[in-house]
Order: C-alpha cells, then structure tokens, then sequence
C-alpha cells in the first residue's frame, strides 16, 4: 500500500518538491540575524537593516527560501523595489540560487513598473483604455502650459513647472482632485485644484497617464473596487518591499491594501538612512512598521560588512542624535583602521587644493596605505554647486574625475547658455554663441524667424548677429520677436562696448577698494564680474529661473552663482573663457580610472574605500532652506544625510569645512557644522592647521560641554554668518556686533616686496606702490591692485598655512 506522497501524481510531487533548509545553498554564510529574517515566513516581518549589513542578501535569500520550501509560488510574490537596477540585482541573484524559476516572477519590479502592469488589466476603471500612453516631462509640461494659457494665467508668475512639482506632490500623496484637502485651497492663486482636475480630465481625453498616476490609479480602483482587491489580496500572497523608509503615502497605501488580509509583508530599509522627504517620502512609515501591522518581528542587522570600527562609531555618534528612529548599533568583525580625518580650510578653493593633494597621494601610498586607485575614491557633497571648486582644481592638475548624476559644470545647460552671452559679448561674430541663446529665454523667436536670420546673413555674408540687425532693418520680422530681438542686438551691443572698456585686474570688495585704470587718469568701471552679473540680469536669464519655482530651478541659479564666483580668479572674461575652453579639451580621456563626484543624495547605496565628505558648515549642511522649510524634521533629514555620507566609505573618511565661502555672492565666514560636534572625539583625527580660526575650533578644539554657539561666534568673528542670524532669530544671547567701520589706516608705509596680509586674499608680496595704492601678488590669489588701508603688515602670518 503506498502512502499518502506516492498517490500524488508525478507532476505535482515534482512541482510541491521542497528543498530542505539545511541544504540549501542560498542560506549559506549568512549571519544569525540575516537567517532568522529569511526564516520568519509567516506574518509580517520588519527587516531593520543598518547600512552595509547585507540586506540586498538577505532579501534575495527570503525570497528563495519562499520558493524554494513550497510556501510559495512565484507568480505569489510581488516583491518592489525602487529603480530598475535594485530589480535587475535581485532578479539575478535569485536566479543565481533558484535557476529559471526567476522568470516566473511576473510580479518582480519597480513600484511603477508594477502599476503599469496593473492598470493595463484594469485601465477601464479609472476612465482609460488598456493601451494608455505614459506622458514624458516634456509632454505633461506642454500641456500643463495649454491649461494654464487657457485659464489666463500668468504664465511667468504662475510657471507650469511649479503646477507640475504641485499636481506630483498631491498624487504622492494619493490626492485625487475632488479630495486635495481645504488646507490646499490656496495653491497655485487659489486655482491648483481647478486645474490639477482640468488636466485629469485632459488625460483621460488623450487616453495617457503622467508616472504619479501610475500608483494614484492603483490605489483609486482598489480603494473602489473590493472585489478586484480581495482578488489580489488572493492572488499576491506574500509581499517583499526593499527601501521602505523612501515609500510615500500612495505606496504605503497600495502596500497596506494588498497586505490587510493575510498580513505576509516582510518591509527591508533603514530609518536611519531615509534622506527623500523632499520628493514625497515619508519616514512615519517605517517608524509605525509594528502599530500598522500588530505582532510585526522586528529583526535587525546591525553587523556591517563594508565599513571599519571608526567609521561606523562617526556615524553612529552623529544619527544617534536623532530622536524620530528605530534605533541600531552597527558592529564590524573588521580591523580597527584608521580614524575619521576632520580638518578646516580658509575657503572652499583651498578646500579642494587639499582634496587633490590628498588623492594624488593616496594614489602613491600615503597615510600608511598601499597605493590606491582613483576609482576607489568618491567627494560627495551637499550641493552640485560645490563640484566646480574640484572640477576647476582636478582639470587644472590633470586629474580625471567623472561627475555622476549629471553633467559636469561647464558641461550643464544653465553654464553654456551664460557663457554663450559671454562669449557673444567679446566675439560679435560668434555664430555659434548667437544661435545658442538669441531665443534663451523665450523671445518669440521660433524656428522660421531665425530661418530668416541665416538666410539674410548668408545673403550678405555677415555674422548672425548683424544678420538680425538687418532683418529688422528691412522689415522681414514683425510683432513682439521684433522687438524683443531689437532689445536683444541693442543689448549685446551695449555688452560688448562695456566688455572692451573693462579693466582687467579689478577687485570688487566694496566701492573703495576697487582701483580702475585709465591711462594717466582714474575712473570708476564695471568689472568683469559685474558686468557679467548684468548680462544675465538684463537678458531675463536670472529671472527665467527664478519664475520656475522647482528644486531644479533653484540648483540651476545657485550654479550660476558659482560661475559669477569663479570670474574672481580672473583678469577678464576673455581669459575666463580661454581657461575654460583649455581645461576642458585638455581632459584625459586614455586613463579609465577616475575619481567620482557626486552628490550625497546620488551615493545612497554605492561604497568607496575612500570618501571625502567637504563643505561641513552651517548653513551648507545641514541645509539652511531645508531647516527653513522643514524645521526640526528637516534637521533629522539633514542628519541622517551625513549618516549616508559617512557610511559610503569602508576604509577612509575626511570630512572638511571651510572658514570662508562665497554665500549670495558676499564672502562670510562659516561655523563648522552642527554635525562635527556630535562626531565622536576618540575616532576622529584632527588635521586642521593651527591659527585657522585664531585658534582651534569646535570639534576641533575639544570643547569644554559649557561652550556655547554665543562662544563660538565669538571666537570665529562672524557676525554676517548663518548661524550668528540663527542665534538672533531664536533670542539666544548673542556676542555684541561691532560697529561697521573701515579698518584703520596702516601707520607704516609699504615698500616693495614686504609681505601684507588682507583678509579675504590671505598673504602676498608688495610688488609697486603708488600713494596708498599697492600692487600686491598674493601667494594664493594672484595680482591684485589694493588700497593700501585693507592690508596690514604680514607680522609672521606666512607660519599660517592658509
């Protein structure tokens, strides 16, 4: 008589086969904690896993083990991730363990991947039909622009970029038009709502859909349709999320659903490294894991595998300041190494000088380590504006870098177009330059008008730019891209006279102490820095970013910013372009490793061995907007953005801050951050050079715990800095501010070659003197002509290394 096994067919005994565990393969090396969350099938399950603990691992390993032991199907799991490439590594490392099975996985992908597969099926539902189109930025922008046109708006005022990041945020929020709540009401000049239903309904016309509906849709038909849902809920039997802390409301709402009936949700992320609140993540949702699903195991992997002891402690001391977490302590099985490395600057370009000599020392084998390839080092910083300081510096000693997330400085749209109007401004006769940015912004000058303009130039075999001028002389273009094209050659004229009477060599640092020459006499002129500040300006640049209130637009003017910056080492625009135009076609394309640059929100789940981590100052990060807008939840954001820093490197990690940098184009001096503070002090090493400060600083200095911010100010002199304003906003006693005043004249008269110091340019060499005016070359900053009153006697400052 055979048993209960052998009366099963051959086809369901081959397909019910389960794998043992203690044979499979896939559970192998991994560690008690990754084993018990692979092992907690039923229920849901909170896979709290701290950085480099291997949750990739981990996960993949669940979802065998699923498969593997018969509690599933493939075709039972739905398992998201957030990109495309976190759903190709798992797809492959399950194929790895389980073979061709893997292609059964058709519920295997991104959130919106797994929408649009869903709303095909269901499409009719929501006002659609199954062959849908997915509308592109640059669509949903176009017509976005037709319904605000329509609605005669403003479009300047009221720019569709602003109505687009508007509509995006409600259906992050799951927010259909008629349930954008009272509070909304007043978005967008009290028409967002009108509008936000407008364009649902233009879409539904088109029979297209933009990325936010492709969850809004999801969650709309099963909030609505309890039949449809209760199928799913039959149909996806177990659900596996990676990056929990990054979901937003209509993820989390989609999750919740699916999961409500059998409660099988294994969620793996990380609070401590949720760093996406700006587009719609919301943190609450892994911090109320255990109230939203009762009987939740909590397993955390807190054994790194990436970083070395100091490291891990830097990160842990300073996340552990946050108070919304979970809380975990990573441990490593590693080797001590070497501590955290903490030093200061004068200003951001010596910053970078460092940064370079470090790398290129590391490379030979410095720091007691064998010699290190460029690949293997990273400079993550807070903001992309901070990269051109290090593109500038690694072109000019020919170090190959690569910029990872988007182009390099002179290589983005906003720095082409700006120095366009430069180049245009010298060179008349630049045609490229012309055809660049005549329409940049928008001046009503479509493709026929500047049609007109080539051909009347080839006509006349001129350059484009008297080309239009005769277009306009002869009548060829009328209405408003005639006039605004008028404005524009009047303009460019007016630049370009002012470009030939610049005087190279002028200091801008307040009105007297800019010396113009002129032959034998003096006469006050712009500088090149200003006059290039006054061609973005009167061309209505500046002002087309700045109607377009998106987080791109503001990375964009703070970029342009930086370029103003870099005019400053400079004698003239001219030269300007000429360096640019060098460094660039001198890059080195024959050398494949290179240092990367990036962003800290782009390196969340990449390592380097070595990670510099600059611009730690107050203001700079944390983040002065995101503390403004978000208060003390975007200070936590902020602080688990230095946790991911700090935790991308597995053997070295320099953090950096300067003294002085560049804010809304005044020079201010900077407190260290916040953050450096909550660094442990027997993990870190000091290199800060003395005297930076007039003494040591902050972390740096080892505080005594009654120190005060008043104190610092007080010893860092800043009283026009982030932080001093900080302090007076929140009605802290702050240290008296000094009346303005000009420095004291000197009492010694300079001669040629003393050694002087000024406050901004550091330690120089008088090279003539005339009157109270010097020549000065300046070891760090170049020539200069200076009043004679800004500097002082050098009195030992060439000991200060700054």
């Amino acid at each position: 008589m055979s048993d209960d096994k052998s009366q099963a067919s051959l086809s369901q005994q081959a397909m019910a086969r389960a794998v043992a565990p203690q044979t499979a393969r896939y559970l192998d090396g991994l560690n008690e904690a990754q084993r018990t969350a692979v092992e907690a099938l039923d229920g849901p399950v909170l896979m709290l896993a701290g950085a480099g603990t291997g949750k990739t691992r981990a996960l993949t390993a669940r979802i065998a083990h699923l498969i593997a032991s018969g509690k599933a199907r493939p075709n039972e799991i739905l398992a998201v991730t957030f990109t495309n490439k976190a759903a190709r590594e798992m797809k492959y490392r399950i194929g790895q363990q389980l073979g061709d099975v893997v292609e059964g996985m058709p519920w295997l992908g991104t959130f919106h991947a797994i929408g649009v597969r869903f709303l095909r099926r269901h499409a009719e539902l929501v006002g659609l039909k199954s062959n849908f189109t997915i509308l592109d930025t640059d669509d949903q922008l176009r017509l976005l622009k037709q319904l605000i046109r329509a609605n005669n708006l403003d479009e300047k005022r009221w720019p569709p970029r602003a109505l687009a990041g508007l509509i995006d945020g409600w259906k992050n929020r799951a927010w259909r038009p008629e349930v954008v709540p009272g509070s909304e009401a007043s978005a967008f000049d009290n028409r967002g709502t009108e509008l936000y239903a407008a364009y649902q309904d233009r879409l539904r016309t088109l029979n297209a859909c933009d990325f936010g509906d492709l969850l809004l849709h999801v969650v709309t038909i099963l909030q609505q349709n309890p039949d449809i849902l209760a199928q799913y809920q039959r149909w996806l039997r177990f659900i596996l999320v990676d990056e929990y802390q990054d979901t937003n409301v209509a993820q989390y709402l989609l999750l919740r659903l699916l999961a409500q009936a059998h409660s099988n949700i294994c969620c793996v992320g990380d609070d401590d490294q949720s760093i996406y609140g700006w587009r719609g993540a919301e943190v609450g949702n892994i911090l109320r894991f255990e109230r939203d699903f009762p009987g939740a195991t909590v397993v955390r992997l807190e054994q790194n595998y990436r970083s070395t002891p100091h490291i891990l402690a830097a990160a842990s001391g300073v996340i552990a300041a946050n108070e919304g977490r979970l809380g975990k302590t990573l441990w490593t099985e590693e080797t001590e190494g070497q501590k955290v490395v903490l030093i200061g600057h004068w200003d951001g370009e010596d910053e970078a000088r460092w940064i370079g000599e470090e790398i290129e020392a590391l490379e030979r084998g410095g720091r007691g380590l064998p010699p290190q390839s460029p690949d293997g080092m990273a400079i993550l910083v807070r903001a992309s504006h901070q990269m051109r300081a290090f593109e500038d510096r690694f072109l000019t000693i020919g170090l190959p870098y690569r910029v990872v997330g988007g182009p390099r400085f002179y290589e983005r749209l906003e720095i082409r177009d700006a120095m366009a109007y430069f180049r245009l401004a010298i060179s008349p006769t630049d045609d490229l330059a012309f055809e660049r940015i005549v329409n940049m912004p928008k001046r009503g000058l479509g493709d026929k008008a500047q049609q007109t303009i080539q051909r009347v130039a080839r006509e006349n075999d001129v350059p484009l730019l008297l080309g239009a001028a005769l277009v306009l002389r002869d009548g060829l273009l009328g209405g408003r891209g005639a006039a605004n094209l008028r404005e524009f050659i009047e303009n460019m004229a007016r630049w370009h006279d002012a470009v030939r009477n610049s005087i190279p060599g002028a200091v801008v640092e307040g009105d007297d102490d800019v010396i113009e020459h002129d032959g034998p006499t003096q006469r006050k002129r712009l500088s090149h820095i200003e006059l290039a500040e006054q061609m973005l300006d009167e061309s209505g640049y500046t002002a087309m970013w700045q109607a377009q209130k998106t987080p791109e637009a503001e990375g964009r003017l703070e970029n342009l910013k930086e370029l103003i910056k870099a005019l400053e080492g400079f004698d003239n625009l001219q030269g300007f372009l000429e360096h640019v135009a060098l460094i660039m076609d001198n890059e080195t394309e024959d050398r494949t490793e290179k240092v990367t640059i990036m962003t800290l929100h782009a390196a969340k789940g990449l390592e380097f061995p070595m990670v510099f981590l600059p611009g730690w100052e107050d203001g700079l990060f944390p983040s002065q907007r995101s503390m403004d807008e978000s208060g003390p939840k975007g200070l936590e954001e902020e602080r688990r953005l230095a946790y991911v820093g700090i935790t991308r490197a597995e053997k070295l990690c320099m953090i950096s801050f300067a003294a002085n940098r560049r804010v809304f184009g005044q020079w201010q001096s900077q407190l260290p951050s916040r953050f450096i503070d909550e660094l442990p002090p027997e993990h870190v090493e000091i290199r800060t050079p003395p005297g930076l400060y007039g003494g040591a600083f902050g972390a740096a200095a080892r505080q005594p715990e009654h120190s005060t911010m008043d104190d610092r100010a007080a010893k860092a002199d800043v009283y026009n800095a982030p932080g001093w304003r900080r302090m007076q906003a929140r009605g802290q006693k702050a240290p008296p501010q000094p009346k303005a005043k000009h420095p004291p004249a000197p009492d010694v008269h300079f001669t040629d070659g003393e050694r002087v110091f000024h406050q901004k340019f550091g330690t120089g060499t008088v090279l003539a003197v005339d009157g109270d005016k010097l020549a000065v070359a300046f070891d760090r900053a170049g020539e200069k002509h200076i009043v004679a009153r800004f500097v002082t006697p050098a009195d030992g400052m060439d000991d200060v290394p700054f």
